[in-house]
C-alpha cells in the first residue's frame, strides 16, 4: 500500500470511525491503531489480503466496537452534558459513501448532532452494524467478521438499530426550512429581541451545552422557550469580545463563535415544524480542533 493510498484510506476510515465514536480524536486513535496492526503484519500476510481497504475497515470496526464498550463508563465521568463533536461540512470527516436507497436511513444527516446523539443510545454492536451498512454500504458478511456474529445476526442488528433510529430521531426539517429558521434564530439572538427569539423556539425547546469541565458552560440542559431564550441572550455578556459567523455543519446552517480569532464554540440547532426544537452549544476545546484553522474564515458556503 503506497503512501498516497494510506492517506486516502486514512481519510475514509476516520469518516467511518467518527460516526461510530462521535469525536474526531477518538476516530483518529482508532484508525492509527488499525494502521499499526496493518504494519505489524509480515509482508506475506499483507500480500495475502486481497482488499486492504476492506481489511482496514473491518479492523477499524472491531477497534471502535471495543472503544464503545469503554466509552459508556467514561461518559458517566464526563462533566456536564456530552455532545458529539461538530465537524465542518467541508471536512473529509463529513464525507459519506452512497448506498442502496432502500437500505439507507438518510445520508445527508449522517453527521448531524441529532442522529449522533441517537446513535449513542444503541448498543456498540448495533451502532457498528448501522454505520457500516446503512451509512457506508459494507456488506453484512464483512460486518459479521468485525462483530464476530453471523451475517443473519448482523442483518438483525442493523434492522434493530434502524428501527430505533427512526423511533427516537425527531423528524428533521429540510435544508431550506432549517436554514431559514436558523437565520431567524440568529437574528433574534443578535438583536437581543426576547419576544422574537421566543417566537422561533418550540415551547419544549431544550438547550444543551458541552464544556467538558474545561470551560464554563451550563452543566444541565435548559428547558422551555422562555428559559432558553433568556439563557441565550445572556451569553454575550460572558464573552463580550466574541464574533459570530455563519458556517455549515452536518446540521446545516450553524454558527461559529470566535474570540480573538480562535474558535470558542459551535452553535447548531435542530428544527421541526418551523421552530427550533434543540440548541447544541459545543465549547469543549478538545472538540473544536477542526475549527481553529477556520477562525474568522468559517463562513457558510
Amino acid at each position: 500500500m503506497t503512501d498516497d493510498l494510506v492517506d486516502a484510506e486514512r481519510r475514509s476510515l476516520v469518516a467511518v470511525a467518527y460516526r461510530m465514536l462521535g469525536t474526531v480524536t477518538d476516530a483518529e486513535d482508532a484508525v492509527q491503531e488499525a494502521f499499526v496492526r496493518w504494519y505489524r503484519l509480515s509482508g506475506s500476510e499483507r500480500d495475502a489480503i486481497v482488499n486492504p481497504a476492506a481489511w482496514l475497515t473491518r479492523v477499524v470496526g472491531r477497534i471502535c466496537l471495543d472503544m464503545l464498550g469503554s466509552a459508556r463508563a467514561r461518559r458517566e465521568q464526563y462533566v456536564g452534558e456530552w455532545l458529539p463533536e461538530p465537524v465542518p461540512a467541508q471536512s473529509p470527516v463529513a464525507a459519506s459513501v452512497g448506498v442502496d436507497p432502500l437500505d439507507q436511513v438518510t445520508l445527508d444527516d449522517s453527521v448531524s448532532t441529532a442522529l449522533l446523539i441517537v446513535l449513542e443510545s444503541l448498543t456498540p454492536a448495533e451502532r457498528v452494524a448501522f454505520v457500516l451498512h446503512d451509512v457506508f454500504g459494507v456488506p453484512f458478511a464483512e460486518i459479521a467478521q468485525t462483530v464476530g456474529r453471523s451475517p443473519d445476526a448482523v442483518r438483525q442488528l442493523a434492522s434493530q438499530a434502524r428501527r430505533r433510529v427512526r423511533e427516537r430521531r425527531p423528524r428533521r426539517a429540510g435544508r431550506d426550512e432549517h436554514d431559514a429558521v436558523a437565520q431567524a434564530f440568529a437574528a433574534a439572538t443578535a438583536t437581543g429581541d426576547l419576544a422574537a427569539l421566543i417566537a422561533v423556539l418550540d415551547p419544549a425547546v431544550v438547550a444543551y451545552a458541552d464544556g467538558g469541565g474545561k470551560v464554563s458552560s451550563a452543566r444541565r440542559p435548559v428547558r422551555g422557550a422562555d428559559r432558553v431564550a433568556r439563557f441565550l441572550l445572556g451569553l454575550p455578556r460572558l464573552q463580550p469580545g466574541a464574533a459570530i459567523s455563519p458556517t455549515l455543519t452536518g446540521d446545516g446552517l450553524a454558527f461559529l463563535v470566535t474570540v480573538d480569532g480562535r474558535a470558542d464554540a459551535v452553535i447548531s440547532v435542530a428544527v421541526a415544524a418551523g421552530l427550533v426544537t434543540d440548541v447544541y452549544i459545543v465549547r469543549n476545546p478538545d472538540k473544536l480542533t477542526l475549527w481553529h484553522a477556520l477562525g474568522d474564515g468559517g463562513g457558510a458556503g
